[in-house]
């Protein structure tokens, strides 16, 4: 399987690969990857890879536009290199919130980014927990979706937390918080709330659910400006909640994020590792989980040509 099996890395997040490859016991690809002083970014294999079985590595992370256009070259480069398929493997999908028109002459960015990819020539794409699961549908290839919620949840079950309630940060992420609760078989608890604009800021407004006396979980696929994480952690306290936990699978943290999780009622905030937390963003109190064997469990059966999708039930 070694001899075929190529994974190369972008600069987004190279730790990732390393750890990816570790699980795998292959060596990480050789490949150049930098910027010109005109930023333009330049991509060179070190290698051949002629008919091989390629894998590049490259979440959008921040510099979210470069990382996305370092990926598009990552695949041009492979296609004219000769691969034999190119899977682009993307842990987390920027612009994922752009997935319908939800206001007048607005552009549905996750599509043109799954057209991108397509006209780059990747054959295969896997991710991780999409913002919205109809993303899976812009693309014309192959689409392998993996989900954290495993990872999160064995980490929320080894802590023993007594009358856990999970809580949904809205409606729309009802059905991820359903599959949390159903993993730690703990009830669920809905939070209501009104974005307000393209401020960034939300406001709580409702629960539904009874969190009265209970430990809550805030269950989340990404927390950007935790906005909304806090809020819906100071709503469920107001409610009578004692401690409050989070769980999400990217953690952005962009903007004021930090501070105010620092200030929030959180006691633990666990993520995974599919975006790079720089140090500055590395709060005590939050928890850093790899989905690397996640990941790199996935890439080994694509390559061998197992059930991907039989991962949800093993892992």
């Amino acid at each position: 399987m070694e001899a075929d099996l190529k994974i190369f890395s972008g600069r987004a997040h190279p730790e990732l690969a390393r750890n990816i490859c570790a699980y795998l016991d292959v060596e990480i690809g050789e490949a150049e990857v930098f910027e010109f002083s005109n930023e333009n970014v330049f991509v060179r294999y070190c290698e051949n890879i002629r008919a091989r079985d390629v894998f590049l590595v490259q979440p959008f992370s921040s510099p979210v536009n470069t990382s996305v256009m370092e990926l598009l070259i990552m695949i041009d480069a492979a296609k004219r290199a000769s691969a034999g398929r190119i899977t682009a493997v993307v842990p987390y999908m920027a612009y994922g919130r752009s997935d319908k028109k939800d206001q007048p002459r607005v552009p549905i960015t996750a599509r043109l980014l799954a057209n991108f990819i397509e006209t780059a020539g990747a054959d295969r794409f896997l991710t991780m927990d999409l913002h919205a699961g109809q993303i899976q549908g812009f693309f014309n290839m192959p689409v392998d979706e993996l989900t954290a919620m495993s990872v999160l949840s064995a980490h929320f079950r080894d802590k023993g937390l007594e009358d856990l309630t999970v809580i949904a940060t809205d409606v729309g992420d009802a059905k991820r918080a359903r599959h949390m609760a159903d993993r730690l078989n703990v009830p669920l608890a809905l939070v209501e709330k009104r974005r307000l604009g393209n401020l960034e800021q939300v406001e709580a407004v409702n629960i539904i659910g009874e969190v009265d006396g209970r430990t809550a979980l805030i269950v989340d696929d990404e927390i950007d400006t935790a906005g909304t994480l806090t809020a819906t952690a100071e709503i469920v306290r107001e409610n009578g909640a004692g401690d409050v936990y989070a769980a999400a699978t990217h953690a952005i943290l962009s903007d004021q994020a930090v501070p105010r999780i620092a200030r929030s009622p959180i006691k633990e905030l666990v993520v995974t590792d599919t975006i790079p937390l720089p140090p500055e963003k590395a709060l005590p109190r939050i928890s850093v989980l790899s989905v690397a064997p996640l990941l790199g469990e996935a890439i080994r059966r694509i390559h061998t040509g197992q059930s991907v999708g039989s991962l949800f039930n093993e892992y």
